[in-house]
């Protein structure tokens, strides 16, 4: 019996379906169906109108009508980008039709409304340029931020997996019940073997999580959009913060491979040396991402969809660098904004991104995007060739171009140019806590017997993820594919902390990691080194007793990551959970560093780390704002809070966001008695387990 609904929230999630199928074809496995008014049909379907609304529906058990919107939005601002072809985030053009479709969503009045407006456009734009748009106007509309949309990976699986695994899939779920289906394996070395010495970290680049991580950071803060999408707190320092951490993250696991740091692409105008054949394709036109060979060199770009100069890149720079040292901007108006204190590298941030909040992008230009596109189309800068951009063209696939630490570590150096005149904190006011002494730091594994203190293991592991939401016109029912990434074994922190003072006190606890030898296995001993290898590890609220207190917490609790079922959970409105505390993992719950990521990679002859411990003074720390019991305040460190300000006063990096006047880590440690360092020890063990 076909049973129809009016559902018009969940009924939403029906659109992220198949996203390159039409609307009225069958979604949750043919069990819906959603009927179209007449004039919604595209010209191509509209003279079939009937016929496709009946043979559609005829073994669908549950019906969607839509209905008739008085109004339909013009979209001919997004006629210039096929339905096709590639869309970018770091192409202004792009940007300003996802600005623009934002708004209608936003626009519309209720959830039914934008079901039925939504379903209007589906067929008519980008399909990138939908879901992205779409997804970023459901989680800031009051009406729809409390449903949990689909990952991205189970949408666009093509943008995350090896393609081979697609043909196989698509055997798999016509030829088996989907009882019997086998996982599809997706092999570790697809883009390049151990020939190439960048594959020794193929394992952090290709990493679905990461990659996941980085397009769910810029879904969440968007550079572009309505003001009430784009003006969040201290975005601009979010943005400069986790890519910086990223950086970092990324250089100590290089160190671990015993690979020099990432070179930052300083000159521009220098030969790449670095090649990539990224070997994944875009669904819709089952064409390959291009490759770049190496030793390339980037070209000024003048195709229809972008045009920018290297000369831009290196005017854009030196005006910024003069920014910087002046410790001023100047907005559009002539009015002169000071960059000192913690706003300035909020304002910095904007500027470098070229957000919708940056003072003056006539001036300053578009630094970080513009780079991206450089980048991204130096196989076919004149559009000879007909090439769409590279994987550096695109959110969610940058991540996996070994270039892309090289363009970031730069944009970094522009950061620290200005983190360098800002003045070092004040030892006895600002890292010091009176009364707090942080006795001992420890990590202890938490499953298994026997386990060695201060020593944590690494290793690899299979997933899977569903593939079959984003197969088009494909099987019926779950087709999974299975993936390797890293694991680490769970583990726990213990530290000890003396409160000298006779009545309780606050504190946050501030967790780094730094590697304590460089690539060449030699000591790092200059502060200046180890402070820029320092990746965040947790940061947690603690209440001191008097006297000696015990503080454990679990590695799985990190304010920086967010869990596995988190990062891939399933799609479409059969899956929409009807719990209350699952249901409010909304969207922005999915923004956060992967758990499975959370640690280095070590090696397997182990790899020695510091263990930095702070616990400073909350009152310095507190930010005053409603409790609104957020359900996903889990990775706030790189990602904030929802709908609230940043949850941390101090500014990002705390204490190691700016130099100090010190020989090295440990003196930088003895200017207060509630810091402490610990060792730890990262080995590497190459064997396989399956997730249970």
């Amino acid at each position: 019996m076909l049973r129809t609904t009016a559902d018009s929230k969940n009924n939403l999630l029906l659109l992220f379906q198949n996203p390159n199928e039409p609307v009225f074809a069958q979604k949750d496995d043919g069990k819906t169906v959603i009927e179209l008014p007449e004039e919604y049909y595209t010209d191509r379907y509209r003279p079939l109108g009937d016929e496709l609304s009946t043979r559609f529906g005829e073994d669908a058990t549950n019906k969607v009508v839509l209905k008739a919107v008085a109004s339909l939005p013009d979209l001919s601002f997004a006629s210039a980008l096929s339905k096709d072809a590639g869309f970018s985030l770091f192409n202004q053009a792009h940007k300003d039709m996802a600005s623009k479709l934002m708004q209608i969503f936003m626009d519309q009045p209720d959830a039914e409304t934008l079901m039925s407006v939504a379903a209007y456009c589906k067929d008519r734009v980008n399909a990138y340029l939908f879901q992205y748009s779409l997804s970023v106007a459901m989680q800031h509309r009051d009406d729809t931020k409390n449903i949990t949309l689909p990952s991205i990976v189970t949408t666009f699986p093509d943008k995350f997996v090896d393609p081979s695994a697609f043909p196989k899939a698509r055997e798999e779920g016509a030829l088996v019940a989907e009882e019997n289906r086998q996982h599809i394996n997706i092999p570790m070395e697809f883009t390049s073997n151990n020939k190439e010495v960048e594959q020794k970290l193929a394992y952090f680049r290709e990493d679905i999580g990461v990659n996941m991580h980085h397009w769910h950071w810029h879904l969440v803060y968007p550079g572009e959009g309505p003001d009430q999408i784009v003006r969040k707190d201290r975005r601009g320092e979010l943005f400069y913060y986790m890519h910086n951490q990223v950086i970092a993250r990324y250089n100590v696991d290089r160190i671990c491979a015993r690979l020099e740091k990432a070179k930052p692409l300083t000159n521009i105008r220098s030969i790449i040396p670095e090649a990539y054949f990224p070997k994944i394709i875009r669904s819709k036109l089952n064409r390959a991402y291009p490759p770049r060979v190496a030793n390339m060199t980037l070209q000024d770009v003048n195709r229809t969809d972008a045009v920018v100069e290297v000369a831009d890149i290196e005017r854009w720079r030196d005006r910024i660098y003069q920014a910087i040292d002046q410790g001023q901007v100047i907005d559009s108006k002539g009015k002169t904004i000071s960059l000192n204190g913690l706003q300035g590298i909020d304002i910095l941030g904007d500027i470098v991104e070229s957000s919708a909040l940056s003072p003056n992008k006539l001036v300053y230009g578009d630094l970080h995007n513009q780079g991206h596109n450089l980048i991204s189309f130096v196989h076919d800068p004149e559009q000879k060739y007909l090439e769409e951009f590279g994987v550096m063209g695109d959110v969610t696939t940058a991540m996996r171009d070994p270039i892309f630490y090289r363009w970031h570590s730069f944009i970094d150096t522009v950061f620290q140019r200005h983190k360098k005149l800002q003045p070092s904190y004040v030892a006895n006011t600002e890292l010091a806590y009176a009364g707090v002494t942080v006795s001992s730091v420890n990590v202890q594994i938490t499953q298994g017997k026997n386990t060695k203190p201060n020593t944590l293991l690494t290793f690899w592991q299979k997933s899977d993820v569903d593939l079959s939401s984003g197969l088009d016109f494909g099987p019926e029912g779950n087709v999974y594919a299975s993936f390797t990434h890293l694991q680490h074994a769970p583990f726990a922190y213990t530290i000890g902390v003396e409160n000298k003072a006779s009545a309780q006190k606050i504190g946050t606890c501030r967790i780094f990691m730094c590697p304590i030898n460089d690539d060449r296995g030699q000591p790092i001993t200059k502060f200046e080194e180890q402070r820029s290898l320092m990746i965040e590890m947790d940061k947690f609220t603690v209440y001191l007793n008097p006297g000696q207190n015990t503080i454990r917490r679990r590695s799985d609790e990190s304010s920086i990551t967010i869990p596995y079922e988190r990062s891939f959970r399933k799609i479409g409105s059969k899956f929409t959970p009807t719990d209350a505390a699952e249901k409010a993992q909304f969207q922005f719950c999915g923004c956060g560093w992967p758990q499975h990521m959370l640690i280095p990679k070590g090696s397997p002859e182990g790899t020695k780390f510091n263990i930095f411990v702070m616990i400073s003074n909350y009152e310095l720390d507190r930010v005053n704002q409603p409790d609104l019991k957020n359900p996903c305040n889990d990775a706030a460190s790189f990602c904030g809070l929802k709908d609230q300000k940043y949850p941390d006063k101090r500014a990002m990096g705390f204490p190691f966001d700016r130099p100090y006047k010190v020989a090295g880590l440990n003196d930088f440690r003895k200017l207060g008695s509630n810091m402490a360092l610990g060792e730890c020890e990262i080995k590497f063990t190459n064997a396989l387990i399956n997730r249970t």
